[in-house]
């Protein structure tokens, strides 16, 4: 039926059909079942859906019998309706199962964490407890994690970086044993538990395990009892290495060692004890007790025990048959005694046959000149001999003391016995770098009181340096002299103009030079060492007018007992003339010397001749300055007096043209004669011929002449003439006409440069060197160029000047003072104006002449 299965009753009535069978309905029933998984039912709401479809055909069919028309849309919307309802029910009853289910699974899995971190604390409590530190490597990582820590006490670092740098903070044995055993752990699994101490010499139980995926390794700290056996074992282990190393060694030593118990038995030897003992091996030496020591050294050893533990000394015994020194050194101690014995048979040989040669070596250096000082290894003075101490003059007790080499030198320093060094500190430690040198070093030392030593530093092989002082000052004082005698001889013979040569008492050459061939002409085949001067003779003599080698060789080869040096002339065929001398010399050998006096010889005539010549001369000099004072003196002189009287009212009128003419007549005139006076004096001068009328002068009274002779020149220019002699002299000694004569030039020459309205300085006073007469003018100065020419004659320069001169003035006054044995100076700059200073002896050489030279400087 259409009712039974609302999901399709809308299509069988849509059909047109009327179903009533039974399969009929059970196939639409089947259909809505499949309708309800597709829309996301389960199996158990599906079977919860047909009760509800069973209700809703029921309602249907209850409908139908009370013949109520109900359309297929309302049946469609009900039977979803009905069904989305169910749906939602059925829904919500398996949420909310499922929120039970997951509910309750919550519970257990918060009850089984809960008891997982229970654990983990418990776990981590025992873990991070101070006493223990784990370092863990997982096998998907080779970094490490350190858990848990170890108490301050242990000397453990906290940090990570620092833990694991076992070397940093354990000790060097115990950190590469625990490096090795890591390593050993990590690629081949071997578990280990060693000891190990820290810096702080904290003892540390390590233990190190591997399992599947994890590698362990845990540090203990131990409690006080087990850090004691920690200790005792570590000390064992220590003990037992430093034994078996100390037994090596002994064993390996070519000396006899023993030990002994509390009753002297021997309990211990090495093998040389046995091979010393003639025994097989070392057990059989222990248990036949045999002795290596005989019995009296044992005795020795035994007194010497009763005072000290140690036993230190050199004694003999008997081994192979040969009796031989052993160096022994025994130990007693409260559980036994242990020996040492050192063949030292050898060395003491050695030693005795060293002093017998030190011995030896010291007599003989006591008698040596140069001296010796032997310094140690310790830079300690060792030995001296007498030389040394004569050459320093030290005290015996200081160099008795041993005193180092630093201190020796430090006392022949301050007591100034060598020569101070600029940086001494720097020099003493170059010279004592010898102690670390291999090679022998050499010094020169120049002390103070003029000795020059030689320092020889030689190091010994063994340490330590003997150092040798050689004064050398005589012998390089007798070098020098000779080595010098030879060279200036030698160069001087070579540079001489004078012919040399030497024969010996055989007739043979033993020296010449080269000027004795070239006065010869010589051949250079002919002047040879050993020549004999029968061969130098007969070239000489073809070369000569009258050769005088004749009695040379008479003189060389003769046998004359009384020896006599002659000298004498000898002219050449080319007209040179040679001046001889033959000088006999000790050991039998004569010198003969020549000089070429060709040129003196001609000198000497034309001196002669130029002589004559020279006094002709001044004579017509000394003529010629007679006639030219009187012949130009005479008509200057007239003229001037001539002019005069046409000045004169008495001899006429004159108008003013003619007046002016006179006084340029006169003026002129005046200034000629002066002129011809100034050449004149230098031309007497330069004749020599010039005398001084020396005398006692008033210094005042000659200045004040010369000053009324220039007052009509200063008045021209309005200058002022200041005078300044306070600290003059009253009177000196001069010709007091030359001296106005230089002070009115040195005047002029002022006035001429002074500006207008200045003033001139006269300065005279008295100086160590004599008078001394200064004048200065704030003229312009004298430039370089012109200062040097001032003194030249007639080198006029205006310069500033308002006149120019014939330019005698400055010369005149350079010759009056330089024959009066005087100087001159000047003093000037640019804008600084002009001082001349003339400086006069107190008493100057009588008659001293001042030549053309003199005048022109």
């Amino acid at each position: 039926m259409p009712g039974e299965c609302p999901l399709f009753a809308g299509a069988a009535i849509t059909g047109g059909h009327s179903d009533s069978s039974n399969s009929t309905g059970h196939h639409l029933c089947a259909r809505c079942l499949h309708v309800a998984r597709r829309l996301g039912l389960s199996s158990g709401a599906s079977m919860l859906a047909f009760p509800l479809f069973s209700l809703s055909a029921h309602a249907q069919t209850s409908m139908q019998a009370a013949a109520m028309p109900i359309g297929t849309s309302e049946v469609i919307q009900l039977a979803l309706s009905v069904g989305v309802m169910g749906t939602a029910l059925i829904t919500a009853i398996v949420l909310i199962r499922e929120r039970q289910r997951m509910s309750a699974e919550n519970v257990r899995l918060r009850t089984h964490i809960a008891d997982v971190n229970a654990a983990l604390q418990r776990q981590e409590a025992i873990l991070n407890l101070r006493d223990q530190r784990i370092i863990v490597w997982d096998s998907a990582t080779q970094k490490p994690e350190l858990i848990g820590l170890l108490p301050p006490e242990a000397g453990a670092p906290e940090e990570r970086a620092t833990f694991l740098a076992f070397g940093r903070w354990l000790t060097p044995r115990s950190a590469a044993t625990l490096e090795r055993s890591i390593v050993a752990l990590r690629e081949k699994g071997t578990a280990f538990d060693i000891a190990a101490e820290t810096h702080g010499g904290a003892p540390l139980e390590i233990q190190g395990r591997k399992a599947a995926s994890l590698t362990l390794v845990r540090f203990l700290s131990l409690s006080e009892n087990q850090r004691s056996q920690a200790r005792l074992r570590l000390e064992n282990k220590r003990l037992a290495d430093s034994n078996e190393t100390l037994t090596g060694l002994l064993d390996g030593l070519d000396m006899p060692v023993w030990l002994r118990d509390e009753n002297g038995d021997l309990k211990w030897v090495n093998p040389a004890y046995s091979h010393a003992t003639e025994t097989t091996d070392t057990q059989e030496a222990i248990r036949q007790g045999k002795e290596f020591l005989g019995d009296q050294a044992r005795t020795m050893i035994a007194d010497k025990h009763r005072t000290s533990p140690i036993f230190a000394q050199i004694v003999s015994t008997v081994t192979f048959g040969d009796r031989r020194q052993y160096s022994v050194t025994h130990y007693n101690g409260p559980r036994g005694s242990a020996g040492l014995a050192c063949d030292v048979s050898e060395i003491e040989m050695l030693r005795a046959e060293f002093e017998r040669t030190v011995r030896n070596h010291s007599d003989t250096l006591d008698h040596l000149n140069t001296a010796v000082a032997i310094f140690d290894t310790d830079q300690k003075l060792r030995f001296f001999n007498q030389a040394f101490q004569n050459l320093w003059m030290l005290d015996i007790a200081f160099l008795n003391s041993a005193p180092d080499n630093a201190l020796l030198l430090d006392r022949l320093r301050s007591e100034g016995k060598i020569a101070e060094q600029p940086e001494w500190r720097r020099w003493k430690e170059n010279l004592l770098g010898v102690y670390m040198a291999v090679e022998t070093q050499e010094h020169w030392w120049h002390l103070p009181d003029g000795k020059t030593i030689r320092v020889v530093a030689n190091p010994q092989p063994k340490g330590g340096v003997t150092w040798l002082f050689e004064n050398l000052t005589e012998k390089i004082d007798l070098e020098s002299r000779y080595q010098t005698a030879v060279r200036v001889q030698g160069e001087t013979l070579d540079n001489l103009a004078e012919g040399v040569a030497v024969f010996g008492p055989d007739g043979r050459l033993r020296l010449s030079n080269p000027a004795f061939a070239a006065l010869w002409e010589l051949d250079e085949g002919i002047i040879k060492p050993n020549v004999h001067v029968s061969l130098i003779r007969t070239s000489c003599d073809q070369r000569a007018k009258d050769s005088p080698w004749g009695g040379f060789v008479a003189a060389i080869t003769g046998f004359d007992e009384e020896r006599r040096n002659w000298h004498g002339l000898v002219e050449l065929n080319s007209g040179s003339v040679l001046r001889y001398a033959a000088i006999h010399l000790p050991n039998g050998q004569m010198m003969t010397t020549f000089v070429d006096v060709t040129a003196s010889v001609n000198v000497e005539r034309a001196l002669k001749e130029k002589n004559e010549a020279l006094l002709k001369s001044d004579q017509i000099k000394n003529d010629f300055v007679q006639h030219v004072s009187y012949e130009l003196r005479s008509p200057l002189t007239n003229i001037i007096g001539f002019t005069e009287l046409l000045s004169l009212p008495a001899t006429g009128l004159l108008s003013q043209r003619q007046r002016e003419y006179v006084e340029h007549i006169g003026s002129s005139s005046s200034v000629l004669l002066t002129i011809v006076n100034d050449i004149l004096d230098l031309a007497t001068i330069d004749a020599g011929i010039m005398q001084l009328d020396m005398r006692q002068v008033n210094v005042k009274e000659a200045i004040s002449a010369t000053a009324e002779l220039v007052f009509e020149r200063l008045q021209e220019h309005a200058i002022k003439l200041d005078v300044d002699a306070s600290t003059a002299p009253v009177s000196f000694h001069s010709d007091e006409v030359r001296l106005r004569q230089i002070l009115y030039n040195l005047l002029i020459n002022a006035a001429n440069y002074a500006p207008v309205g200045s003033a001139i300085r006269l300065t005279c006073r008295q100086v160590p060197e004599g008078v001394e007469f200064a004048v200065h003018d704030d003229g312009p100065g004298m430039p370089p160029d012109v200062l040097d020419l001032v003194f030249q004659r007639f080198e006029s320069r205006v310069n500033g000047g308002r006149r120019r001169g014939a330019g005698l003035g400055l010369s005149i006054v350079k010759s009056f003072v330089e024959l009066h044995g005087g100087h001159v100076r000047i003093k000037t700059g640019e804008d600084k104006g002009t001082t001349v200073i003339c400086t006069f002896p107190d008493r100057p050489a009588p008659d001293r002449p001042a030549d053309m030279h003199d005048a022109a400087e």
